[in-house]
């Protein structure tokens, strides 16, 4: 059976984000991802979840200035110093917080880029980041993400996705699946489920069109489901989605959906 975890990004985001610990146990999660920690201390964070007895299964790379419209550095020539330095705080946060996989996001392209530039500065970046999480005994995963939702976004499929894989070479380097962000890209869930499926270590899940709960949408998720449990997917799924009214009000989806 499927495992969900709660993002809290998306989730409970009516409230702030340290209430959120409490708001996702009360719910009935026993684990949790989101996009940064890096705006509260690791300590700060720790105590939240050892508080409300949760898991953190999943965050990301520092990316660049969010606020004002970045979506990471990896693909960015110009930032590899920084890019490096944040390799180094993710694993401080990540060793603190006991997470064993990290996002990375490749960052959107600059107007005019050169495409093989950005390609080849990515890959240069994974392969570093790769080997110092390796010695971290860390996971790195690299998402793709569509570009209805954020124009510009360097890694847009799967197939991208699993070609910079093998150009890196990492033992430890796999892909974030989220299917909401691959059926607006590439459709075809199950059969690209299942061709890189050995590559895949965490999936997101939203309905489309409306980023809601699944059920709301197009996507067959009780086939999906039940595809993964075939596969013998052993990760977790985290819920990724905009709640159409409260998450409360419409987690009633886990039950009706399996």
């Amino acid at each position: 059976m499927p495992k969900f975890a709660a993002n809290l990004t998306m989730l409970f985001n009516e409230v702030p984000f340290l209430e959120r610990f409490e708001r996702a146990h009360h719910a009935g999660f026993q684990v949790v991802e989101f996009l940064f920690p890096y705006a509260y201390s690791a300590t700060e964070i720790r105590q939240l979840l050892d508080q409300y007895k949760l898991n953190l299964v999943l965050h990301n790379l520092p990316a660049g200035n969010w606020d004002s419209g970045e979506r990471g550095i990896a693909c960015l020539p110009d930032r590899k110093q920084e890019f490096r330095e944040s390799v180094s705080r993710a694993i401080e946060y990540a060793k603190a917080l006991k997470v064993k996989q990290l996002n990375c996001l490749a960052g959107k392209a600059p107007v005019d880029a050169n495409q093989k530039e950005l390609h080849q500065t990515f890959v240069e970046n994974l392969t570093y980041a790769a080997a110092e999480f390796e010695s971290a005994n860390l996971n790195l995963l690299i998402e793709p993400i569509n570009t209805f939702d954020i124009p510009g976004f360097f890694l847009n499929t799967t197939k991208q996705a699993n070609e910079i894989l093998a150009e890196v070479g990492a033992k430890n380097l796999y892909i974030q699946y989220d299917i909401y962000h691959a059926q607006r890209m590439e459709g075809e869930l199950a059969a690209t489920i299942e061709k890189y499926f050995a590559k895949i270590a965490h999936i997101q899940i939203a309905d489309n069109p409306g980023r809601n709960e699944p059920g709301t949408g197009e996507i067959n998720y009780s086939f999906l489901f039940k595809l993964l449990d075939r596969l013998g997917y052993e990760g977790w799924i985290g819920c990724e989605y905009k709640p159409a009214n409260t998450t409360e009000a419409g987690l009633g989806w886990i039950d009706q959906i399996q």
